[in-house]
């Protein structure tokens, strides 16, 4: 998604306050780096070592970021992960893009071991707007949120791939009042109902 996520925000007239990012990669792929750059309060979660040095070395003038270096899970601990490129996911995961759409092979994968957190232990209440994309574990992230986000941003599907949480992640947005905002190609974008008003060309492409 990169920029388009800040763009259509911006077009809204929308500023968040506090913006969020669950599975960030590299830096420079941030879904949310338009925000970064414009000084909001920012919270940034990724797991991998390689990437949490970068991201720390690429964000080391911008204050308004803190990064946690966790993976998110049900429970906090050691989590293991499979890692296949720009993919990491929890290896009791049974569906994720890797698995689906790339031929992964779990008994071939190479697997790291990293620490884990409950997102009720990072998340502070006050987070606004949160891209959640962690290949096939954001209902963990929705599961345990505090915080109620005017737009949240989730990876949903690729190709063959369809978020096996997906009746649980619907179940959570129906019952805190979200409607979609808009999809791309993996992500879903969901608003909380009455942050502002979807045209006849959007409801109309959610309906279609």
């Amino acid at each position: 998604m990169n920029e388009i996520l800040y763009l259509k925000c911006k077009r809204k007239n929308y500023n968040p306050h506090h913006v969020c990012e669950v599975g960030v990669y590299y830096p420079e792929t941030s879904n949310i780096l338009g925000f970064i750059y414009e000084g909001i309060k920012t919270t940034l979660v990724e797991p991998l070592p390689e990437c949490i040095e970068l991201i720390n070395m690429y964000f080391s003038d911008h204050h308004n970021v803190k990064l946690f270096p966790f993976a998110v899970a049900d429970e906090g601990g050691p989590i293991e992960l499979f890692m296949h490129e720009s993919s990491s996911f929890a290896t009791t995961l049974e569906s994720s893009p890797a698995l689906k759409n790339d031929n992964f092979s779990k008994e071939h994968g190479i697997r790291i071991t990293v620490s884990a957190k409950r997102f009720d232990k990072i998340d502070d209440g006050t987070i606004e707007l949160i891209s959640i994309d962690v290949e096939g574990s954001e209902w963990f992230v929705l599961k345990h949120m505090v915080s109620r986000p005017d737009v949240i941003s989730l990876e949903l599907k690729s190709k063959h791939y369809r978020n096996p949480f997906t009746r649980e992640i619907n179940g959570w947005l129906s019952a805190n009042n979200y409607i979609k905002w808009f999809d791309d190609r993996s992500d879903s974008v969901f608003i909380k109902n009455g942050v502002f008003e979807l045209t006849y060309f959007e409801k109309l492409k959610n309906f279609i």
